[in-house]
């Protein structure tokens, strides 16, 4: 019906995020698009299995749900209405609800939406992109958007991705839905995504990259010696950048630089590396990504991939917490 399509965190990919009538993500740690997209735009929200949670919903943002209404289908009961009001809300499976809501709007004649404000908002967004503040922070972060670029490139199908960070990933990965994609967005506790990925690699033998922060890798790194052990190929991705980041950008935005145990002492990852007997690769610029991709074993092996990042380069978004 040419109608947009944005996805939770934990839908992100279900719905692939190169797709024409793709928002992105919606969140509180996205990059914004499909927010202002929908309150500029929408008059009819339609959510399809989405708790609409704190994150989801820019911590209860009355701005979402102004002026809209609102259709609400999920499988589990307790789950509707139960953070908001909703116009129509229908228990059921979102297959056989959608599929019955298509014949129903075959059998009406109903058109296809007008795409007229959905092209305004895409080229908005292409003005916005070249803006001088964005390409600044876009270039902060040139290894990372980079890193991600590559990974759609070199696995456009069959990857399993673990992220404990998210923050990056919501924003500049392109989630195909031929992939998939688990972050960890429950409480978000640190040193979730080795474990996680060791425990999907013994089940599917897919390409799995663990994507990690250097504050949760130090939660997490001695479950490597789990993945050695039964020989379960992984690839560890570790943003390094010596601190707890997000705690430092809230400490830089909402306290004056008043630093309080953010900053830590990193181990050398490529002697810990050694240790384990696993591989370890380094990257401080963008071509030590083209010759990873192009020479490293990233499907059978286990591979610490180390990404340089600026400590005092933050994401645009504020927490509101």
């Amino acid at each position: 019906m040419g109608i947009p399509v944005t996805t939770s965190l934990k839908g992100k990919g279900i719905i692939g995020d190169d797709t024409a009538l793709s928002l992105g993500c919606l969140g509180v740690t996205s990059n914004g698009d499909a927010c202002h997209y929908i309150i500029e735009h929408a008059d009819l929200l339609i959510f399809l299995g989405a708790g609409f949670n704190e994150r989801t919903s820019y911590l209860w943002d009355a701005k979402l749900l102004s002026g809209k209404k609102v259709a609400q289908v999920d499988h589990d009961a307790g789950q509707l209405e139960k953070v908001f009001q909703a116009d129509v809300a229908i228990q059921g499976d979102i297959k056989q609800v959608l599929g019955s809501v298509l014949e129903e709007i075959a059998e009406s004649g109903t058109s296809r939406k007008n795409l007229a404000k959905f092209d305004l908002h895409t080229q908005k967004l292409k003005i916005k992109s070249s803006g001088k503040q964005e390409e600044k922070l876009h270039s902060s972060f040139s290894l990372v958007k980079q890193f991600y670029a590559l990974l759609e490139q070199h696995f456009p199908a069959n990857a399993m991705i673990f992220d404990d960070n998210i923050i990056f990933s919501q924003s500049y990965f392109n989630v195909s839905s031929n992939n998939r994609y688990f972050p960890n967005s429950g409480i978000s506790s640190l040193g979730h995504a080795i474990p996680a990925a060791i425990g999907a690699r013994f089940f599917s033998p897919q390409a799995t990259f663990a994507i990690l922060g250097d504050g949760g890798f130090q939660m997490c790194c001695m479950e490597i010696m789990t993945a050695v052990n039964y020989n379960i190929p992984l690839n560890i991705v570790v943003f390094n950048n010596a601190s707890m980041s997000l705690i430092r950008k809230n400490q830089v935005q909402l306290y004056n630089n008043r630093f309080i145990d953010c900053d830590f002492v990193n181990p050398d990852f490529h002697l810990l590396a050694m240790s384990f007997g696993i591989q370890h690769k380094k990257i401080v610029n963008e071509s030590d990504l083209d010759e990873l991709f192009a020479n490293s074993d990233l499907t059978s092996a286990i591979n610490l991939i180390e990404i340089m990042i600026d400590k005092d380069a933050y994401p645009s978004y504020r927490s509101g917490r």
